[in-house]
């Protein structure tokens, strides 16, 4: 990991700087690609500042901890810094996770239908979907509680989408012929 250390009101220390590249050493089990860290140590008064800012591998982590002691202000924001990026990997490594779908199909000349790329990465589900009115496809909706419907509109016989958006309400998908 590239570092930068600054120091302000405080002069250079090369234990300091020793101890702050041993300690992000330790985050480049949990980076794919090279990272770049910029450390500010400061005083002000009897405070211990220590402010550190990491980017690459598609993350942006800031941390800044201020203590009676320069080593315990470095440990700590040390462990902060640590727990974001395990929390932002594990958020990627959930996301991605969850494309790799393989395909549900009773039919398997459906499934050969498909291309070899999209194959691994699209779930496929067989309906039927039954006429009925918007009241009664969200009725139907909740009773089976999912997030989406799709369904015949009773009144102008097409297939419309019904689904719960962020914000508790429902969005209707029809086609516009």
């Amino acid at each position: 990991m590239q570092t930068s250390v600054t120091f302000k009101n405080l002069d250079s220390s090369e234990n300091l700087k020793s101890y702050i590249h041993e300690k992000l050493d330790r985050f480049d089990r949990f980076l794919d690609n090279p990272a770049e860290a910029n450390v500010v140590l400061s005083v002000e008064k009897f405070r211990h500042l220590a402010e550190i800012n990491i980017s690459g591998d598609g993350l942006s982590i800031n941390g800044k901890e201020e203590t009676n002691d320069m080593y315990s202000a470095i440990d700590i924001v040390m462990d902060k810094l640590e727990k974001q990026i395990k929390k932002n990997k594990e958020k990627n490594r959930g996301y991605r996770g969850g494309l790799k779908l393989k395909p549900i199909s009773s039919n398997a000349e459906e499934a050969e239908s498909i291309p070899d790329e999209a194959a691994g990465h699209v779930k496929i589900k067989n309906i039927e979907y039954k006429p009925m009115d918007i009241e009664e496809a969200i009725m139907q909706m909740e009773l089976l509680n999912n997030n989406f419907l799709v369904f015949t509109n009773a009144r102008t016989e097409k297939i419309n989408v019904l689904y719960r958006r962020n914000n508790g309400r429902y969005g209707l998908i029809q086609p516009s012929n």
